[in-house]
């Protein structure tokens, strides 16, 4: 059905998980006003990540046209497209959502970049299906902390990456403070979540045989964009509320009002880690 909210047996309305609302939708003229107003460039993100940002990734990365970039939990493929636009390399995306990747297929087609960029559906926390060295370069964005079994997924990274091959990843949800319980359930409703505290993520990417070549705290990104994803979406409220149902708009008005304070008083922060392996 088109509606993102839909009835029980009971003729209750019901919430759909938050990932699927986005991505099934992700093109709806709605969401791309909401993402230019809060995003000031649409680039088809759905996280923390502004496009100024991602290109100082690329520089980071040092990408070029013979780069195969792996783009772990790629969502709708927005970030991962603009690579490929942008430096003519070749990009491999993979989710769980398979809402999200069939929208990203589908974008790369019509954008034709198809030969660029191809994504699949996958368990970023499990084995990745892909050989030994083949990855010039690694992005996750926002997303390590929807990933359990953190060795795992670092070494099955290290693996699939080139010698000198290095991978960017952000963790949004670093405890730096004190956190509710109610707090903790609202951040982390729209998905697992894992909180990782400050410190783990440099003794883990060790542990994973991995040099961190940097770490950039980028809290206020969060808070910034936090407020003015809610704003925005305040502005489209009926006109998101009619394709969301109320229950799911208002879980994300919730959402988004809890990043932005856990953020601005900087209880969880984000931090941006560049690592290589050697």
């Amino acid at each position: 059905m088109n509606q993102s909210s839909q009835e029980n047996k009971r003729g209750e309305n019901v919430a759909i998980p938050h990932y699927d609302v986005h991505y099934a939708h992700h093109t709806f003229p709605v969401y791309e006003a909401v993402r230019r107003e809060a995003y000031g460039e649409d680039i088809g993100q759905q996280s923390w990540l502004t496009a100024d940002e991602l290109r100082r990734f690329i520089e980071w990365l040092e990408l070029s046209p013979v780069s195969h970039v792996l783009d772990i939990a790629s969502g709708a493929g927005g970030p991962a497209l603009f690579v490929a636009q942008t430096i003519g390399c070749r990009v491999t995306g993979q989710d769980i959502n398979e809402h999200g990747v069939a929208t990203a297929n589908r974008i790369a087609h019509e954008l034709g970049l198809a030969e660029h960029a191809s994504f699949q559906v996958g368990d970023s926390k499990e084995s990745l299906p892909f050989d030994d060295a083949i990855f010039d370069a690694l992005l996750c964005i926002d997303a390590i902390n929807h990933l359990s079994r953190r060795p795992h997924v670092l070494a099955q990274w290290h693996r699939v990456l080139k010698r000198g091959g290095q991978a960017l990843f952000t963790d949004p949800i670093t405890v730096t403070g004190m956190l509710a319980s109610d707090e903790i359930a609202i951040r982390s409703s729209i998905g697992y979540m894992q909180f990782t505290p400050e410190g783990a993520n440099e003794r883990l990417l060790e542990a994973a045989r991995f040099t961190l070549v940097r770490r950039v705290d980028t809290t206020e990104n969060v808070a910034q964009l936090a407020q003015r994803r809610h704003d925005a979406r305040m502005r489209y409220r009926e006109e998101l509320v009619r394709i969301e149902g109320l229950e799911s708009f208002e879980e994300e008005r919730r959402f988004l009002q809890v990043v932005w304070l856990l953020a601005n008083e900087r209880r969880l922060s984000r931090y941006v880690f560049l690592a290589q392996k050697p």
